[in-house]
């Protein structure tokens, strides 16, 4: 595909907007089901190489300490990751991303950031910095990771510290000799928490007490959890994350920091001053740097002409996994609420891929063509 043609509007089927786990699932699938990457689909991801989010992880994350990554469909991970587990979650997950799309031939374009998509009659929009693209459907996978959340807080703007989200933590020794507040009840907060505090003073604050939970996650308990974030999508909620569900794991990690007294938790502040933060009982901590592990949301403002959002906040979702938005059905949504692991993006992108190719016609188109061949 040459440059002039990326500059003009191209008509294809379907476009994929994110090449992360959820997006090449989804290449992968309608490649498998018929479709000709670069003619039938293209899929356009904004970095400027391969790796989604992960590779903008903090060095510290490694394949050790890292959450499993799960095979994309057709080809494992452990061969390109090799054994050695101190490897960064940064280089090992890109490499395996860009292995995937070179040999099955996606044909990913970036960096292209979609700034937005328009109905247009029957097709849609998809306007970006690579070209104008005219699709029948639209499988958005563009995670959450461009949508970091900080809750607006009373003085949040007097505070004469530092205030930082997840995804600009680097390394715990940038906090060295400080005061470190760390907001947030989940799995990222914990795996900093543990890390800033091997280093410096640290204080740790959630909204709502942490949930522990003792013993194997097994595969009911996973499918039980992320059957409840999919009620939620279903309802037309906006979707919260799985951990709030299915609680923090007891590791050996956790165990020590209790042994160390990191996990001494203290309910969520009123108020930031410019010196720390304030409580409605009166009590006051000064610290040196706020870091926010408060999440992130679903970064959908380029579909916002498509008018999907219910009054909720959330999207009403329906098909088999909860991937196609029921007001628009030629758009599916993966790696979106009950589709947001690593292992649910796999899942999701196979359903999107069929329900979208039957509900344009395309399964049809294919098997006559074949038939006629």
């Amino acid at each position: 595909m040459t440059e002039e043609t990326l500059r003009a509007a191209l008509k294809v089927d379907i476009v994929i907007i994110g090449a992360g786990q959820a997006g090449l699932s989804s290449a992968y699938h309608l490649k498998s089901l018929g479709l000709t990457p670069g003619r039938g689909f293209v899929v356009l991801d904004q970095a400027p190489q391969p790796g989604g989010a992960w590779q903008y992880r903090w060095p510290s994350l490694t394949l050790s300490t890292v959450n499993r990554v799960h095979d994309l469909p057709g080809l494992g991970f452990a061969e390109y990751a090799g054994g050695d587990a101190s490897v960064k979650a940064s280089v090992a997950v890109p490499h395996y991303f860009a292995e995937y799309e070179e040999h099955f031939g996606l044909q990913v374009i970036r960096p292209a950031r979609v700034s937005v998509v328009c109905p247009r009659g029957e097709r849609l929009r998809v306007e970006s910095d690579r070209g104008l693209f005219s699709a029948r459907g639209i499988i958005n996978a563009t995670g959450t990771w461009e949508k970091p959340y900080i809750p607006d807080y009373p003085g949040a703007e007097s505070f004469g510290g530092q205030q930082l989200h997840t995804r600009d933590y680097r390394t715990a020794e940038q906090f060295a000799g400080k005061h470190v507040l760390v907001v947030g009840g989940g799995i990222s907060a914990i795996q900093l928490l543990d890390e800033i505090s091997k280093v410096t003073r640290t204080t740790w604050v959630t909204r709502t007490p942490p949930r522990f939970r003792e013993g194997p996650f097994d595969e009911d308990a996973g499918r039980k959890a992320v059957a409840m974030v999919e009620e939620r999508v279903r309802a037309g909620l906006p979707p919260r994350a799985v951990v709030s569900v299915t609680g923090l794991p007891v590791t050996p990690a956790i165990e020590a920091m209790r042994q160390r007294g990191v996990l001494d938790r203290q309910p969520m502040f009123s108020e930031i001053t410019s010196t720390g933060v304030h409580w409605d009982d009166g009590r006051t901590l000064d610290v040196d740097v706020i870091l926010w592990c408060t999440g992130f949301r679903s970064a959908l403002d380029h579909l916002a002409p498509l008018q999907l959002r219910e009054e909720s906040g959330g999207i009403i979702m329906t098909g088999r996994l909860a991937t196609q938005v029921e007001k628009d059905p030629r758009v599916h949504l993966v790696g979106y609420g009950p589709s947001a692991s690593t292992i649910g993006a796999n899942r999701a992108g196979g359903a999107a891929a069929r329900e979208l190719m039957a509900y344009l016609g395309l399964e049809e188109k294919r098997r006559s063509g074949q038939a006629k061949g």
